[in-house]
């Protein structure tokens, strides 16, 4: 196996040692998330792979839904409420959740005692729309540029 095929195995080992990227959503100071890049480290650009923790008491990161990219969630360990739609669910190991687009809205949070760990991914699109309907607002990314505006500032452009 030649070095540049062992860049897409990564062994356990290596995700043990990775350092781990913490991240609090910017509209959500409950949350908390803990992750590491699983799929940049394999090469991967299209599609998003990242081990996930959210400690005691935090949430992943916002209540939002995507216009563009599909995600999923496939909890490892440790139980969480998964807030989907109008519904919230307790979901635990071998539970599974999928987005397709445009996706309902959705988040996890831990208010639990032990740790959630969970295997999250989806698509890495160069543009993204990101509805947050808890706090009324729209993310709209294209590339690295990222803009938001609140829905009561939305309008129609076509009339």
């Amino acid at each position: 196996m030649s070095s540049k095929d062992e860049m897409r195995l990564l062994r356990a080992s290596a995700i043990a040692e990775l350092t781990e990227v913490s991240f609090q959503h910017p509209l959500n100071a409950n949350s908390g998330v803990h992750m590491r890049s699983l799929g940049a480290m394999t090469g991967l650009q299209r599609i998003a792979v990242t081990l996930s923790r959210i400690p005691a008491g935090k949430e992943s990161f916002i209540y939002h839904s995507h216009q563009c990219e599909e995600e999923f969630l496939y909890i490892l360990s440790g139980r969480g409420i998964a807030e989907i739609g109008d519904e919230t669910f307790e979901v635990g190991p071998g539970d599974f959740m999928g987005f397709p687009t445009p996706s309902v809205a959705h988040n996890l949070r831990n208010p639990f005692e032990v740790d959630i760990v969970y295997l999250m991914g989806g698509e890495h699109r160069d543009v993204e729309i990101a509805d947050f309907p808890h706090v009324r607002k729209r993310l709209f990314r294209n590339g690295t540029e990222w803009r938001i505006v609140n829905w009561d500032d939305l309008a129609p452009f076509w009339t």
